[in-house]
């Protein structure tokens, strides 16, 4: 099928900006509650208990998963176990405008990753549209106030964001390259997504373990940790990752990355509501900005 942006993708691909933004919220909000590679850890076990009796059986020795067990080992490493783990870490280490500001480049990491590893050519069209949607990202950064860019003072946690965001641009683009999967598997999501899981969860796990045993980790339990484990392992994990796999697939990754820059802009409106704020004229502005990226990039 030739990538396309069509309504039912474009609407794929914004539900999981909308979920991660409420994800990187929740992430602040327990972030004294439990260590960043512990939260990410318990996250997904939560999310592969829910999966495992819709998909178990891709798990059983005689599945086809097992002769494609590296293809798997790294989409867990770069999704699961890498990207999820970075951001967690990012929000304990670098400040929330920080962290959107650097995770902003992801548009220009799905171009370049894609012409450099997997030959694709990038359009002017594309270069405008990402243009677009990063300055939609810094007015809702700057909150209309441009001199206010002029304060943001990187830090040695930026660097997280920035390798989170090019783990996710490849990541994207083996989706829509499925070389070595087998049709059964690629054509079962929460097979597909379950074999990520079995593999991201034990990265995930390596890296918690890591934690526990050179840094000062902890976890209190209660029921906010409960409840924000109960969110992020069905909305942020299941739900979105299943919609980005679906919009990516009509899209394409180049298309995709664009909706990614959504994320900043819901997590702006949602701190909003939380703190009783009413939304900015740039709230609107920068909406504008995101959107008309999106289709001058996605223009053929």
């Amino acid at each position: 099928m030739h990538p396309k942006l069509t309504p039912t993708a474009a609407l794929l691909l914004t539900l999981p900006p909308l979920l991660w933004a409420g994800n990187a919220v929740v992430g602040r909000w327990v972030s004294d509650l439990v260590s960043p590679m512990t939260l990410n850890f318990l996250r997904w076990a939560l999310a592969f208990a829910l999966l495992l009796p819709l998909a178990g059986a891709v798990l059983r020795p005689a599945s086809d998963l097992w002769p494609n067990w590296r293809r798997f080992l790294l989409l867990g490493l770069l999704s699961v176990g890498g990207y999820n783990a970075l951001l967690y870490l990012a929000l304990n280490t670098s400040t929330p405008i920080n962290v959107t500001l650097v995770g902003s480049s992801t548009p220009v990491w799905m171009l370049l990753i894609g012409r450099i590893f997997f030959g694709v050519a990038i359009s002017r069209r594309q270069l405008l549209g990402a243009a677009l949607s990063i300055a939609g990202v810094m007015l809702v950064l700057c909150r209309g106030q441009l001199e206010l860019l002029l304060q943001v003072r990187l830090v040695s946690g930026d660097l997280y964001v920035l390798m989170a965001s090019a783990a996710w641009a490849y990541y994207s683009w083996m989706l829509a390259h499925p070389t070595t999967e087998p049709r059964g598997i690629r054509s079962d999501w929460s097979a597909f997504l379950l074999g990520q899981m079995a593999f991201g969860l034990a990265w995930a796990a390596l890296f918690a373990g890591g934690e526990w045993a050179l840094t000062d980790a902890h976890i209190r339990w209660g029921w906010p940790l409960a409840a924000a484990l109960a969110f992020i392992a069905v909305g942020p994990a299941l739900i979105a990752y299943r919609a980005w796999g679906a919009g990516v697939a009509r899209a394409g990754p180049a298309a995709a990355g664009f909706f990614s820059n959504l994320t900043p802009l819901f997590t702006a409106l949602l701190s909003s509501a939380f703190l009783g704020e009413t939304p900015r004229l740039y709230h609107v502005l920068a909406f504008a900005l995101i959107v008309g990226g999106i289709m001058v990039s996605s223009r053929r």
